[in-house]
């Protein structure tokens, strides 16, 4: 099978990793963790601005900013773009140093302060040229709500308890049961005094 870009171009997935034989997402947990990581981030992606017409326009005027379509860098490092400024990301990559921050959550931030700073390719920069077989022949990413309701199914939950991780031990007397704590009618929105 091929590798595949989707919802935004350039992280690039194997198949067989995160499509089902019936060409359906898999079930989140049969996905390798990597994957599952990038997957998970496109989902808040998906139709966020351009990072370059961000710096650029601000909240003020986000209005203004174009959808990004392509994504660079590492999860909670990416850069989003346009493809009107993925030339900007490809200069600054290959022969203003950006090179020297591929794999590290510094990438993006890296980038736009070369953006900020006024930097951007000169004019007539090439661009990578983007393939597509068949984009819409791909199933569509899932959004935020779907993942949340795939990462919960089955989860049954843990109780953790507090001394233990803080390394005290609890006698069986002091042991509350569940429905201990739910006749307690604890306010726990309740900001108590603390000795810090």
């Amino acid at each position: 099978m091929a590798k595949v870009s989707i919802g935004l171009r350039g992280w690039r997935f194997e198949e067989d990793e995160i499509f089902t034989d019936d060409e359906e997402l898999k079930p989140l947990d049969e996905i390798p963790e990597d994957p599952r990581e990038r997957l998970l981030r496109l989902v808040s992606l998906v139709e966020e601005p351009c990072d370059v017409c961000y710096l650029e326009y601000g909240d003020e005027e986000i209005h203004r900013c174009r959808e990004a379509e392509i994504v660079y860098g590492e999860p909670d490092g990416e850069v989003l773009l346009c493809p009107e400024h993925e030339s900007d990301l490809l200069y600054w990559f290959r022969e203003a140093g950006g090179s020297d921050h591929t794999g590290s959550v510094e990438f993006a931030d890296r980038f736009h302060e070369w953006v900020a700073a006024g930097n951007e390719a000169p004019e007539g920069y090439g661009s990578v040229e983007h393939v597509e077989e068949d984009p819409d022949g791909l199933p569509d990413l899932p959004d935020q709500q779907e993942v949340q309701e795939r990462l919960e199914e089955g989860f049954e939950g843990e109780r953790i308890d507090i001394l233990e991780l803080a390394g005290e031990e609890r006698t069986e007397e002091e042991e509350l049961t569940d429905e201990e704590v739910v006749e307690a009618d604890l306010d726990l929105s309740t900001e108590y005094p603390s000795d810090r």
